[in-house]
């Protein structure tokens, strides 16, 4: 019996990838553990492994195909001993839903399991206006099945991904409603685009100052071009959207004065060993510092190393620092694990690691997903101050400004003194005033006292 292949969720928040590219064709064998696709996320590539044996024997999903709702069947595999031409030609028949469908089916819902991330609820067409008239009006077609279903022709459908325009946004003007292709070029310069609506049950979403259509009025056409957002800006407007509305945010600011900081990092980087061909085996950077000192921080005040959820507190054991790294389109917070378990040159070279492969993409979910709070460090910059938005499930963030030469006052005269400025946001939720003020304060005495952290 054919065996189908599915998309896979590569991560307990995924609903939705891209098929980036097949490694493998019809006809191929595979055997369990090879790697036969590669699939795009909204934050990295992954490969996929085959689970089973057999042969490739039809295709569903060309490569380059944009979002894929998970469980999808994507290729159909032929088990060892059956006619492939024949389980080929049965899984013709089954198009996938992308093509096959009337309309985009519901994306799945995440993973229960993950308190951590709940991206911002799918935008819904709302349903149509009921004109006053002693006659019932036939609902338009794209909403006449009461789920904010949009039909569209499938050539619509395959134009719309490929612009990552919602087809619940356009205005269909084809037969009862319908969106075809050229709906989707309209869209595409901002035209006949519908504002989104919050799902059913959500609570309303803030209307934004002006619409689309009200923007793009206020530009000479042809002087500017629409950029269409990817899955990943998507996904970062939906998550800080959602964290701006929902998480209560207060903000702490402290000076740190961090001469001794930079003098034991100077020292450590002349002293550090060499390889084979001279290199140092580390280089310690004042971000490496701010990491430990915020880890260590978060263990000496262990009541703000917590996420809050509707049922409970989650006071967690360790400190699992996300740090963030600018990225192609977007950034990425890749997590040192354990962080207060580490020394400073480990810490360094897992940087630089995660920071490499999150600028390729390649980082797995398990790298990136969860922490307990997260470091974002503007000071290379030049930046001096800033706030940061909380990554929910987080309950602080730490925004890091840059070491600059700032007069001080001791015994009543002016000296010059190396400083950097820190901000930490506290959800009020899960950190009252004095709690995250505690942690600040912890945080300050080991950043300016480096050799605590080694206590």
């Amino acid at each position: 019996m054919p065996i189908n292949i599915l998309m896979p969720a590569l991560s307990p928040t995924m609903e939705k990838g891209n098929l980036a590219k097949w490694l493998k064709k019809e006809g191929d064998k595979v055997k369990s553990g090879d790697v036969i696709a590669e699939i795009e996320t909204d934050k990295a590539t992954m490969e996929v492994e085959a689970v089973d044996e057999g042969t490739i024997a039809k295709i569903l999903v060309p490569e380059g195909t944009q979002d894929v709702p998970v469980n999808d069947i994507i290729a159909v595999l032929a088990g060892d001993g059956e006619d492939v031409k024949s389980a080929g030609a049965s899984a013709g028949a089954a198009k996938p839903a992308a093509e096959a469908a009337p309309a985009p089916k519901p994306a799945a819902p995440a993973s229960a399991a993950a308190p951590a991330a709940a991206p911002a609820p799918q935008p819904a067409a709302a349903p149509a206006p009921q004109a006053a008239s002693p006659a019932p009006q036939a609902a338009p077609a794209s909403q006449a099945n009461g789920h904010a279903r949009t039909f569209s022709s499938p050539l619509a459908r395959r134009l719309a991904k490929e612009a990552g325009i919602d087809l619940a946004r356009i205005t269909g003007t084809g037969p009862h409603g319908r969106v075809v292709a050229r709906d989707v070029a309209e869209a595409k310069s901002g035209k006949g685009l519908k504002a989104p609506a919050a799902a059913p049950g959500a609570p309303p979403a803030i209307a934004p100052s002006m619409s689309d259509k009200q923007i793009l009025a206020l530009y000479e056409p042809g002087s500017y071009e629409i950029v269409p957002h990817d899955g990943m800006r998507r996904t970062i407007a939906q998550r800080l959207t959602a964290a701006v509305q929902t998480i209560p945010t207060f903000y702490l600011t402290i000076d740190c004065e961090i001469g001794k900081l930079l003098a034991a990092r100077e020292e450590i980087n002349a002293s550090a060993p060499k390889d084979k061909e001279k290199k140092p085996l580390y280089k310690l950077s004042v971000n490496d510092f701010v990491i430990k000192a915020m880890a260590v921080a978060l263990q000496k005040i262990p009541n703000c190393n917590v996420s809050w959820t509707e049922g409970g507190m989650l006071k967690h054991k360790h400190s699992d620092i996300g740090v963030a790294v600018a990225m192609p389109g977007g950034l990425i917070t890749p997590i040192i694990r354990q962080a207060e378990t580490k020394t400073l040159s480990t810490i360094s070279n897992e940087m630089k690691d995660f920071a490499a492969r999150a600028r390729a993409r390649k980082l797995k979910p398990d790298e990136y997903q969860g922490g307990t709070t997260a470091v974002s460090n503007l000071g290379m910059y030049g930046i001096s101050h800033f706030t940061a938005v909380i990554n929910p499930p987080h309950a602080t963030i730490l925004a890091v400004g840059t070491s600059e030469e700032r007069p001080v006052v001791r015994g009543g005269k002016i000296e010059i003194a190396q400083m950097m400025s820190v901000t930490l946001s506290c959800d009020h939720r899960a950190i009252d005033g004095a709690l995250g003020a505690e942690l600040i304060g912890a945080f300050k005495q080991l950043i300016e006292n480096p050799v605590m952290m080694m206590v």
